[in-house]
């Protein structure tokens, strides 16, 4: 059994590691925007905008499909869908711009949905008592996935042309590869039996705290969801700028030689933010913690304007290591409040917040830098609309650890009025 557990770990490792190739957009930015959408940044920043939003079309189609056939089946097709799109994206001209938003962004993106949202809730599952660790630890894996792929991918570009020929062959390449890691990985992908969860806590002489399983039409009629979602769409924006944009502000910020290490930097500590946040929230708990994410983030994205030289590439870094944590604590806040059962869906509704906010910071910032140009300075007010939103996901945060405190006072005094009733009838 513990076997089982371990593989599926691994497989889901694997699998989100394959996926960390998406999150180097930065890399095909600037080739992109001049090769197929004649210069413009904002369009061509769509792509990664639509696959990230889409990525919640994925998570709720796929975890339906998960309850109702296997986690297997689905990790299996979002492996055929996703790198379907990136064969078809290979192909796609200047002529029929649109297409690339259809093939890398809406069936990447849903491919990615399918096999992202599944794997988190399966490994969570078979590991009930460390949900904030064991989901750091996948969810890193994608992040570090940016910093294996970015030198690989830079290479396969030059190799095929460089800057505007390379990128269209390297997405057959990358293809392949969503190919036979989802398909050898979804062997792997098995949910413990029903049971588990207890017999995980009686034998680790842990408590499992039990968390009703709320179904996704249900949880559309409670505060939590939109509080929580509402976080996410704003609290992601600042990294999610940084990300698609790493390459281009090193290069305004006059460091085009070296300028790819923003995009490992990003990557390197997108990866550990994950992993140490997730470690973080199975102590203070994700309320705490995203709190203190979304503060740091505030803070960050004021000094891009006025960090020059290689500090830079220090800022990109601690930026990324927020975000990072954002990533870790969404999907066990979502298990946690909303309970396992549906997890996979569920995280998949909150996942609308994820995708509206790379739509919306993709278009501020890819606005910002078609003004700017080579004055990176006047991207300024993009990362000031970011610093804000992070403030507001704060006081929602709040508003959100104040529910949850009423909550669980309402349980308790119900409770104590059904015991004291229990004890008058027992009189």
């Amino acid at each position: 059994m513990k076997k089982q557990g371990l593989y599926a770990v691994l497989a889901a490792i694997s699998i989100q590691l394959t996926l960390g190739i998406a999150y180097i957009w930065s890399v095909f930015q600037t080739g992109i925007a001049e090769s197929i959408f004649g210069g413009n940044h904002a369009a061509a920043g769509l792509s990664f905008s639509f696959m990230l939003a889409m990525l919640s079309v994925g998570g709720i189609i796929g975890g339906k499909l998960a309850v109702k056939y296997s986690t297997q089946f689905v990790v299996l097709m979002g492996g055929i869908i996703i790198g379907t799109g990136f064969l078809f994206a290979s192909q796609v001209s200047a002529n029929y711009s649109w297409l690339l938003w259809l093939t890398y962004g809406i069936m990447g993106g849903t491919g990615m949905g399918f096999t992202y949202s599944t794997t988190i809730a399966c490994a969570q599952k078979w590991y009930p008592h460390k949900k904030g660790l064991v989901t750091g630890i996948i969810v890193s894996a994608l992040g570090f996935g940016g910093v294996i792929f970015t030198p690989i991918i830079e290479s396969l570009i030059k190799n095929f042309g460089g800057t505007g020929i390379g990128e269209s062959k390297t997405f057959m390449i990358m293809s392949t590869v969503f190919f036979t890691v989802c398909t050898i990985g979804s062997f792997f992908m098995k949910n413990p039996p029903d049971n588990y969860m207890a017999q995980t806590a009686a034998a680790a002489k842990t408590a499992v705290k039990k968390v009703k399983d709320y179904s996704p039409a249900e949880i559309l009629k409670m505060p939590q969801f939109y509080l929580v979602t509402a976080t996410f769409l704003l609290g992601c924006m600042g990294g999610l700028m940084v990300i698609g944009f790493a390459k281009p502000i090193a290069v305004a910020k006059g460091l085009g030689a070296t300028a790819t290490i923003g995009v490992l930097a990003i990557s390197m500590f997108n990866s550990l933010g994950r992993l140490t946040w997730g470690i973080v929230s199975d102590k203070l708990g994700q309320i705490k913690t995203i709190i203190i994410i979304l503060s740091g983030t505030a803070v960050l994205s004021l000094l891009v304007n006025s960090i020059n030289g290689y500090l830079v590439y220090a800022l990109i870094a601690l930026i990324g290591f927020f975000y990072g944590g954002l990533l870790s604590n969404f999907p066990t806040l979502t298990a946690n409040l909303f309970g396992p059962k549906n997890a996979a869906t569920n995280y998949g509704l909150v996942l609308i917040g994820f995708g509206g906010g790379a739509i919306i910071s993709s278009q501020i910032a890819g606005y910002y830098k078609n003004i700017a140009a080579d004055n990176i300075n006047l991207m300024f007010p993009a990362f000031v609309i970011a610093s804000g939103c992070a403030v507001a996901g704060i006081v929602m945060m709040m508003v959100l650890n104040t529910i949850n405190k009423n909550n669980a006072e309402i349980i308790m005094q119900n409770a104590e009025i059904r015991n004291n009733a229990e004890m008058a009838v027992q009189k």
